[in-house]
């Protein structure tokens, strides 16, 4: 059974830095010498359902209190923060999914994610649209419950 992560995106106002920010990191790593650097995030519980995640899942990323975007998940392994401390790193595709904006509260670390409660992707002129508004303005309407 496929199932996905969620995760705030701390420091990120929009897809738009998300993208930005993770664009930025694949070039240091190329700069520092990483031949095929990957995206990845690190975290300090690793998910013990693999194998559900890993088979289609994604990560969630909650910006400014709504669900905007999602990004495959491509493996979990086993790192080490910069620090030397073990940590999780969910492996993710440079892939930003735009999806319908869904309010989410703030919470900690990363939660399990139903394929039901995941909010559906955005296709065609309407994620152009939606994803050009401005993030306030997306958080309002989904509150509504107009997008």
């Amino acid at each position: 059974m496929t199932l996905h992560l969620i995760k705030l995106c701390v420091g990120c106002d929009s897809i738009e830095d998300l993208a930005s920010w993770q664009a930025e990191r694949l070039k240091q790593r190329r700069k520092d010498g990483e031949k095929n650097p990957r995206l990845f995030h690190r975290t300090f519980q690793t998910p013990k359902r693999r194998a559900d995640l890993l088979s289609g899942g994604s990560l969630y990323w909650v910006i400014k209190g709504l669900v905007q975007v999602r990004q495959p998940l491509l493996d979990i392994t086993e790192g080490t923060k910069e620090d030397g401390t073990p940590c999780c790193m969910l492996i993710l595709k440079s892939e930003l999914v735009a999806v319908r904006p869904a309010p989410r509260r703030a919470f900690q670390g990363w939660r399990y994610l139903d394929p039901d409660e995941a909010p559906e992707d955005l296709h065609g002129r309407s994620k152009a649209g939606i994803t050009a508004m401005p993030p306030k303005l997306r958080k309002q309407l989904a509150e509504l419950g107009l997008i």
